[in-house]
């Protein structure tokens, strides 16, 4: 354990999906030991779930500002070494914020804050400090995706012509038809959630996913947000236009109320010699579309992948990875920075990432409310 970096966890207990994964991804490559944390507000809930899986309790504090104050006493040697934000939107800034004051290295969970002016005070923040900031935009950490960045990068499509990505879910139907669901459900709740739910949520995840493979700046929206219902305060689905630099355009269609759809995630890059395309529900192929040509299928574990893309490969070919893998290889970037190895920028999603984030959320909502206008980022 002495050689392994000690990880805090914050929220997360119970079955939160988002719990296990980060659970799960930072013991992938053996660099990660939980030491404790803060699971639920609840404490029988808090104590009760460390012992469900094995945590010692010595260090399973009643509440965040207990967690902080207890952790300083003990010796560097000893301290935890970075902390996984895992909590409700709205406690992301105050929580990431006290932990970088604190000395802290911090991994956060997506959006990085509820508001572009949060995210601009954290950065500033993180400039004062010696610490290593990661946010969890998952899918860059799948050995595809890593494939798909460089291959743009070494132009073996040709110049970017068009970006394009869909993510599709329905979750949210059954709450959102239903008016006592929608009105006591957090993600609905500008309070807990922030300006928007369906482009906070995971239009965030599209507008980072097309910046990270083409390696373009994003720089004006126009968006036409969906929001069902009038008493319904967040968007739920909608439809971004894109201009990004080098006069390439592009699309994000999001939504969570496609019917039937479970985690539709689709990017695709075209360029003037070639296309490239990847399915998020079929991580372990991407696909290389040339006209005139065979399509062909590209899948991870083989040489003639990018040194990125098999750096984040587990298995040899033919065994498929997934979710836990692609979060595990950003878990795996932030144990390089924190140890002070060498590591590739592209790695994991860094606070710059978080900050983009979010004033891309806020720009499309301001896009929508002024008349579906375009708005600079």
């Amino acid at each position: 354990m002495d050689s392994k970096i000690r990880l805090g966890i914050l929220g997360g207990g119970g079955d939160s999906l988002i719990g296990i994964l980060h659970r799960i991804a930072s013991s992938m490559y053996d660099q990660y030991q939980i030491v404790g944390g803060v699971f639920n507000p609840v404490w029988e809930e808090n104590i009760g779930f460390a012992k469900q899986i094995g945590i010692p309790t010595n260090r399973i504090y009643l509440d965040f500002d207990k967690m902080i104050e207890e952790e300083l006493k003990l010796p560097l040697s000893e301290r935890m070494q970075v902390v996984s934000v895992l909590t409700p939107n709205f406690l992301h800034f105050p929580m990431a914020k006290k932990l970088l004051e604190s000395g802290f290295n911090v991994i956060c969970e997506k959006p990085m804050t509820t508001s572009y002016e949060e995210a601009l005070v954290l950065n500033d923040t993180l400039k004062n400090v010696n610490t290593v900031f990661a946010v969890t935009y998952t899918y860059t950490g799948y050995p595809m995706i890593r494939q798909m960045r460089q291959m743009v990068a070494d132009g073996v499509i040709g110049k970017v012509q068009k970006i394009d990505a869909q993510y599709y879910q329905g979750w949210i139907n059954p709450i959102i038809h239903d008016k006592d669901l929608r009105a006591n459900t957090w993600r609905l709740n500008p309070e807990k959630g922030g300006i928007s739910c369906c482009i906070g949520d995971i239009g965030t995840h599209a507008f980072d996913m097309l910046e990270y493979v083409s390696q373009l700046k994003i720089k004006s929206v126009l968006a036409d947000l969906n929001y069902v219902y009038d008493d319904n305060k967040m968007d739920v689905d909608g439809t971004v236009l894109l201009r990004c630099e080098n006069g390439v355009k592009g699309v994000i269609c999001t939504s969570q109320i496609a019917s039937g759809e479970e985690n539709n995630f689709i990017v695709k890059v075209y360029g003037e010699k070639a296309g490239l395309k990847w399915e998020q529900e079929n991580p372990n192929y991407l696909y290389l579309m040339q006209d005139g040509e065979p399509l062909k299928v590209l899948k991870p574990g083989h040489s003639y992948n990018s040194s990125i893309s098999l750096d984040g490969t587990k298995l040899p070919p033919g065994h498929p990875e997934g979710i836990f893998d692609s979060m595990a290889n950003i878990y795996k970037g932030v144990a390089r920075a924190v140890n002070g190895e060498k590591y590739d920028e592209g790695e994991f999603p860094t606070m710059i990432d978080g900050v983009r984030g979010m004033s891309f959320i806020e720009k499309a909502v301001e896009s929508h409310i002024n008349g579906n206008i375009w708005t600079d980022i």
